[in-house]
């Protein structure tokens, strides 16, 4: 993947700060772009000029360099949700809070770890907006750019997930003629597991309630 890179290296940014609350309230991953860094992008509700994405020499942003422990605070999911409707398709720091780490791999959104002197010197070159194109070349392990490129450790599972887009389930469903043995065998195995079928448990439930009718007589 290639574009441009945006430095945003304050240290502790929380989830709060990446999707405020007052976006949470939908039943739905709707409308999360506009929520994205709203308080920094529109202080008192009015554009800022200033934060580096609202800035046009930053336009087209695809990856954001941030500073450490980035994602900290409460586990909202839907902070990662916005930074991909938004067009952010990577995160290129130093060290990301636990829970929002994850939530990036299970949402195909790419948090990479760098030592401190490759984040410093990727830092600077996306703070020049005249050459701030990079491209990441995920099972290579690459960060480059027209003059420079740096590696990066990441783990197999994770680069692989990353890779194919593919979720949790979808790479769970790979291994279905699998499942589906397994669960044959063990069913065979022990007959006692079986589901009653719908039928059986309808004529079951019908005879208990009829039963519980003759009871009342009685009473």
């Amino acid at each position: 993947m290639r574009g441009a890179a945006v430095p945003l290296p304050s240290a502790n940014i929380d989830t709060d700060v990446i999707m405020p609350k007052q976006f949470l309230k939908g039943i739905d991953r709707s409308g999360l772009r506009d929520g994205l860094f709203y308080d920094l992008r529109f202080p008192n509700g009015q554009r800022d000029p200033r934060f580096v994405l609202n800035r046009p020499e930053w336009n087209e942003a695809r990856f954001l360099v941030v500073g450490p422990n980035f994602g900290c605070g409460s586990s909202r999911e839907h902070a990662v949700w916005g930074l991909l409707q938004f067009g952010i398709r990577a995160l290129i720091g130093t060290t990301f809070a636990g829970i929002f780490f994850d939530n990036c791999t299970r949402n195909g959104l790419a948090a990479l770890s760098l030592p401190l002197a490759t984040h410093a010197a990727i830092l600077r070159h996306a703070q020049d907006p005249s050459d701030n194109w990079i491209e990441i070349e995920m099972m290579a392990q690459e960060i480059r750019t027209a003059g420079a490129t740096w590696t990066f450790e990441i783990e197999t599972a994770r680069k692989e997930a990353l890779h194919s887009g593919l979720d949790l389930i979808a790479r769970t469903l790979l291994d279905s003629e699998a499942i589906r043995a397994f669960e044959s065998a063990f069913l065979n195995r022990h007959a006692w597991s079986r589901p009653v079928p719908a039928a059986q448990t309808a004529a079951s439930t019908g005879s208990d309630t009829g039963h519980l009718r003759e009871r009342k007589k009685v009473l």
